[in-house]
């Protein structure tokens, strides 16, 4: 797989020994905080809180108390100005407005880390991207699963070829609860697509069906909003194929159904020698079964938990399984290199999101990533 962090000379070196300076963006009635992004501060001796966001009077003293911010305000530009933090947390999990909160990090020259999905569509992500690049601001997003240790330990298991062998495959489904279909691609298949691309290199491509309950192709006009400001989608069973490099293949699917969640969010991974389950939680959960058949009724091999997967630090904090990511961050921002889960990573995952609604508006047809039409393809679509 290619190096993905790639060093770079940083445009602003911090003084050490000094607490970095660190605010949080939220908005109680608006995508909230995520999964308690604005806490995530606290895994660090290093940064102070010095000031919350979040237009909710209400919803801004609860959170700020639980962050231990020093102020409050009610609007985020005027916290950026006052404040002149160093670091960043974009908590909303709604992505209307993630444009406009990065926009604003990169006029003020803030590092930082946000909520996923990154943005409604691929045109706001590139956007972004380029105001921060052109400042050489590190950004991050909060893929904890990716970013997890045990699946890091897997990665690297996997590439060396001597877990399962050679790899064959990918297939993922998302969480399949009341989001089922075109939602939970955007919501939890962002995470399996982030974990993909870190296992099989970079998506070169796309095919996919979006269809109704009924099983007929959605049209124009089954287009919707999703429950929650994530941009359009259609949808109600999800079929995607993906090519990587090397030609590998990858899958997702999600349909809606009458069980729900059936814990079956995650990825089957298929190699030459074996299998490798993951399912997602706050540690992933990974089984291996070591048999070149993937049959172990017939076999008569039993499936395994991970061998030689790292103990994971939470730090006893309710938002532990963010360390990685947060580490990798504040030293990035000292270093001058690409963190881990970076904001150009997000934007892989946008582009195989992108891309599901794409080939389906195409008529089924394949589609090269990077897409060369930025804009969501739902947004205009007719037949």
């Amino acid at each position: 797989m290619p190096n993905r962090t790639a060093v770079v000379t940083p445009s602003i070196i911090l003084g050490q020994g000094a607490p970095l300076k660190a605010c949080v963006i939220g908005d109680s009635k608006h995508g909230g905080y995520g999964h308690s992004l604005h806490r995530m501060w606290e895994l660090r001796d290093d940064v102070e809180v010095v000031g919350l966001a979040d237009p909710d009077e209400a919803g801004r003293k609860k959170h700020a108390e639980e962050a231990q911010a020093k102020r409050t305000y009610a609007d985020y530009r005027e916290m950026l100005e006052k404040e002149k933090p160093q670091l960043v947390a974009i908590g909303p999990r709604w992505t209307i407005n993630h444009k406009e909160y990065l926009l604003a990090c990169a006029e003020h020259g803030c590092h930082g880390m946000m909520e996923k999905p990154l943005t409604p569509d691929l045109a706001e992500a590139d956007e972004a991207i380029a105001a921060l690049d052109a400042k050489d601001l590190k950004w991050t997003v909060a893929f904890n699963f990716r970013a997890s240790p045990v699946f890091q330990y897997l990665r690297d298991q996997l590439l060396q070829e001597n877990l399962i062998g050679e790899l064959l495959e990918i297939q993922s489904r998302g969480k399949e609860d009341g989001r089922a279909g075109g939602e939970d691609l955007i919501v939890l298949g962002v995470h399996l697509f982030d974990m993909m691309a870190e296992i099989m290199g970079a998506p070169l491509s796309a095919t996919s069906s979006l269809c109704k309950d009924d099983g007929n192709p959605c049209t124009p006009a089954d287009v919707r909003e999703a429950s929650e400001p994530l941009g359009p989608i259609c949808g109600d069973k999800i079929y995607v194929n993906y090519r990587f490099l090397r030609n590998l293949p990858g899958s997702f699917h999600s349909r809606k159904n009458k069980a729900g969640n059936k814990g079956r969010w995650g990825m089957d991974i298929l190699g030459t020698e074996g299998v490798v389950t993951v399912r997602m939680d706050a540690i992933p959960k990974v089984h291996v079964l070591k048999d070149p058949s993937h049959t172990p009724g017939i076999s008569g091999v039993a499936w395994e938990p991970l061998q030689g997967a790292p103990e994971v630090d939470l730090r006893g904090s309710h938002v532990g399984h963010y360390a990685p990511i947060v580490d990798s961050l504040v030293d990035c921002v000292h270093s001058g290199e690409r963190p881990l889960c970076s904001i150009h990573d997000a934007r892989v995952a946008t582009e195989m999101i992108q891309a599901a609604w794409q080939s389906h508006v195409d008529g089924g047809a394949p589609v090269t990533i990077p897409l060369a039409k930025r804009e969501h393809p739902l947004k205009n679509w007719t037949l």
